[in-house]
């Protein structure tokens, strides 16, 4: 593909189907913000598309250095997009560590563009180098577009009389002007946009709006010779909607709001800032004029602590944090399953243990979600597979909650909650409502109340508080099946006990039975995953099948309880593998409710699988190789940003 867009040109109509680009510099250069705004353009251009958006934990990185990089990662074009790409076919190098970082990635025969501006001797020094790279040959494999793009930025902006820091920050605006003329796509969003975002400063603004034309007429007027040509990829084809871009945080927070008004219920949200999950709370702050309140508490524990005395006092609880925050969360989990009352809570999960990788991606909180409380305390669990798939799995997790009256947990990760896609905005009225109910008079005989009476699905009556005549106690003591009272007998607990696991397992019986996403029911080898491991998972199986091997993909959203027809449907294959961003979590939960001699691929690098990694995965099962037995671990990978060799050496 890279050759292909190298000698990729509008006038010769030979256009790859997708392209994959990388925008890499320092955390304070921008890449963030300029990888968004092209993501914007490209949805606009009509794109499919999937993002990557990959930067260090630090809050403001040492600049120039190599653990400091910062990059965006955008695969897009007129095919169906499933990830973000494995290899870049274009980087873009804001400076010396960036590239040595991220040149790795590059494809043979792609583009580097490199800013020859930031290749000074103290850059070059703080990424390891003794030579420039730019100047040595090591750069031979690839074709090599250096300027000074720090001087023309410098140049664009000098009329509006901006200091020499605040033009260099109008630098990643004139490298997506540039990127916005290589892939013929319109400027007037973006201007649109700078205008809007620097409305109180409209010097800003036009400097800004300078640095993105100036970038855009280089590439039209420089004389590059056959290095840089605009490619144009036709829009794919989609059914006919309204559709915009979408995080996994922005898709989390619509579908809990969407997901409170179907249950004709307002939503409180406590929450405490935690990456990855910080953004929900932002974005759902904004959402009050739909019965939305948000409370930042001063910690994990009060944050769902709150949500659980809103839930108390009728409202939808909900609550959000990462791995971390979830286990301080843990005592009050188990409270509001004691006390049977709806709550969502919501795991971006990243890597851990203990504060661990803030800013990568991990599937490593399963068990957490699963068994991680005290006592038997089983919950619903529930995984989205991408950040649009978010949007209708928040809503699932509120369906559960309050039809069963239950927590549910509702597990994305790193990777989904900042990564983008296009999403068909969805007909409200598509959607059944499920009102929630709640008990205005005593349900007992002769008047009496017995505030955890089950109906047919085993959950108890929602009860709002100084409701008359129906006080009752709630709290995290085991109470009388009936009453609510205090009940310590062995009796009583084991009811309680009993009830509330087959009020879980209940929920199965109303979700929907596990389909074969791609394959057949039955054959050689099922590949199944869950969460995001989708794309790549559905990528390798469907090049997989087009070389005529007997492999199926399975995806599981529903992971407790699991459908009720997966442990059939699983037999029906000679081999099942499992790829995690984890040691095997979800395959030991297969081989424990089925018995099934599931395998394991697993990944502990911070960063989401390869196509190519799980290619080579089921490879194994037909090539004849002796003594495959699965429980393969993927290495970390030097094409994925960043590598622990380059910012170590």
């Amino acid at each position: 593909m890279a050759t292909q867009l190298a000698e990729s040109d509008t006038r010769t109509g030979n256009a790859p189907e997708a392209v994959v680009v990388r925008f890499a510099g320092d955390s304070g250069d921008g890449m963030q913000l300029t990888g968004g705004q092209f993501t914007l353009s490209t949805a606009l251009a009509g794109n499919d598309l999937a993002t990557f958006p990959d930067f260090p934990a630090e809050i403001r990185a040492p600049q120039g250095t190599l653990f400091g990089v910062s990059a965006f990662q955008i695969n897009f074009g007129s095919t169906e997009i499933d990830t973000a790409g494995d290899a870049p076919d274009v980087l873009v190098a804001m400076n010396p560590a960036a590239l040595k970082t991220n040149v790795g990635a590059l494809k043979p025969g792609g583009l580097i563009i490199a800013d020859t501006g930031e290749f000074n001797k103290r850059n070059l020094e703080k990424a390891k180098y003794a030579v420039n790279p730019l100047e040595d040959g090591s750069l031979s494999k690839w074709n090599v577009l250096a300027f000074d793009i720090s001087a023309l930025t410098l140049e664009s902006v000098k009329p509006f009389g901006l200091g020499n820091k605040e033009a260099l920050r109008c630098k990643n605006m004139w490298t997506l002007g540039l990127a916005l003329w290589m892939f013929d796509r319109d400027r007037a969003p973006l201007i649109d946009w700078l205008n809007a975002k620097f409305k109180k400063n409209p010097v800003l603004a036009e400097a800004n709006i300078a640095a993105l034309n100036a970038g855009h007429a280089y590439g039209e007027t420089a004389e590059i010779g056959g290095q840089l040509h605009k490619v144009h990829l036709d829009p794919v084809a989609s059914p006919a909607g309204l559709y915009r871009t979408i995080t996994g945080a922005e898709a989390v927070a619509l579908g809990l709001v969407a997901g409170a008004q179907l249950a004709h219920l307002p939503m409180f949200f406590g929450g405490y800032p935690i990456t990855p999950a910080s953004s929900i709370l932002h974005y759902l702050a904004g959402m009050k004029e739909f019965g939305v309140t948000t409370f930042q508490a001063e910690d994990e524990i009060a944050a769902i602590a709150a949500a659980i005395g809103a839930s108390y006092a009728g409202s939808l609880g909900v609550t959000s944090s990462s791995g971390p925050g979830i286990a301080l969360k843990g005592e009050a989990m188990g409270l509001a399953v004691m006390t049977e009352l709806p709550l969502v809570i919501v795991n971006s999960q990243r890597g851990g243990p203990s504060t661990g990788l803030p800013t990568k991606t991990e599937q490593s909180d399963l068990y957490q979600a699963v068994y991680g409380r005290n006592g038997d305390t089983p919950m619903p669990v529930i995984a989205a597979r991408s950040p649009g798939d978010a949007f209708e799995c928040a809503i699932e997790a509120c369906r559960i909650a309050t039809q069963y009256m239950t927590p549910v947990i509702l597990l994305t990760d790193g990777y989904i909650a900042n990564a983008a896609e296009p999403w068909a905005v969805p007909d409200p009225d598509t959607f059944a409502p499920f009102p929630a109910q709640f008990l205005d008079a005593p349900n007992g005989p002769d008047g009496t109340l017995l505030p955890y009476a089950r109906d047919e699905k085993g959950a108890r009556p929602w009860i709002k508080p100084g409701t008359p005549g129906l006080m009752h106690r709630i709290g995290g003591i085991e109470k009388n099946p009936g009453t609510g009272n205090l009940d310590y007998s062995p009796a009583s607990h084991q009811a309680m006990t009993d009830a509330r696991k087959a009020k879980v397992d209940g929920v199965a019986k109303s979700i929907p039975a596990q389909d074969v996403c791609l394959g057949s029911e039955g054959g050689k080898l099922a590949v199944v995953g869950w969460g995001s491991t989708f794309g790549p998972i559905h990528q390798a199986v469907r090049k997989a099948r087009a070389q005529g091997l007997d492999v199926s993909h399975i995806h599981v959203r529903h992971i407790w309880p699991l459908p009720e027809n997966l442990g059939d449907l699983l037999r029906g294959y000679d081999k099942i593998l499992v790829p995690e961003m984890n040691t095997g979590q979800f395959k030991t939960v297969l081989r424990d409710q089925y018995l099934v001699d599931a395998q394991p691929l697993t990944k502990v690098s911070g960063q989401p699988f390869a196509i190519a990694e799980i290619e080579a995965a089921i490879a194994t099962y037909f090539d004849g190789v002796a003594g495959n037995a699965g429980g393969d671990e993927v290495p970390p990978n030097p094409g994925q940003m960043p590598t622990i060799k380059s910012a170590n050496p």
